[in-house]
């Protein structure tokens, strides 16, 4: 794992399991506000990601107020297991606030930083028939011939997820599109 903060070795399984006991009863400004310090005042990689768990909890889903906080996690965390969750807390975004999100993700995918792209991308995961697969091309056509290897994997893996609930489209999609190898091997992975 790339990173500048070292690890004590505890697997996330169990700092997920150590976040849950100890957020029931706590209110939600407190739960904000100890994530906000986890993640600024890490010493250890461990430590952020109790902060994007705190930030999984039911009460934070859907809450625009988060942007921010949800950028500066995948800016500052850079790397893609920060992104890559923080994905699932723009995925509520989606179904809480569609057009402004939209709006979001659109210029998120022509940001500088790739990272912050590829949570423009992966930012649909998991919403199968929700997926608003215009937006999707639209976020992944800015990026289509990015050399990037986590920006093609992004790319890949999003339309692989949209298969699951619309093969049809995202076979259609792929052969309309010019995708780099690595995205069109992983978009089509699971279609016959």
């Amino acid at each position: 794992m790339k990173s500048a903060l070292p690890f004590h070795g505890v697997r996330k399984p169990e700092v997920q399991r150590i976040v849950r006991a100890h957020v029931k009863g706590v209110g939600r400004g407190e739960l904000l506000a100890t994530a906000s310090t986890l993640w600024e005042e890490a010493t250890h990689r461990e430590e952020q990601y109790a902060a994007t768990e705190i930030l999984k909890q039911p009460m934070f889903s859907g809450d625009r107020s988060l942007v921010g906080l949800h950028e500066h996690i995948a800016r500052t965390g850079a790397w893609w297991d920060h992104v890559d969750e923080t994905s699932a807390r723009i995925a509520d975004l989606h179904d809480a606030h569609p057009v402004e999100t939209a709006e979001l993700v659109r210029r998120w995918s022509t940001d500088d930083s790739f990272w912050i792209r590829r949570l423009a991308i992966l930012s649909q995961l998991q919403r199968r028939e929700r997926t608003d697969r215009a937006l999707l091309a639209e976020v992944i056509e800015p990026n289509r011939g990015d050399t990037e290897f986590f920006i093609r994997k992004a790319i890949g893996w999003a339309l692989r997820d949209l298969a699951k609930a619309d093969p049809e489209w995202v076979r259609a999609y792929v052969e309309a599109t010019e995708l780099s190898p690595l995205s069109r091997r992983e978009a089509l992975k699971h279609i016959g």
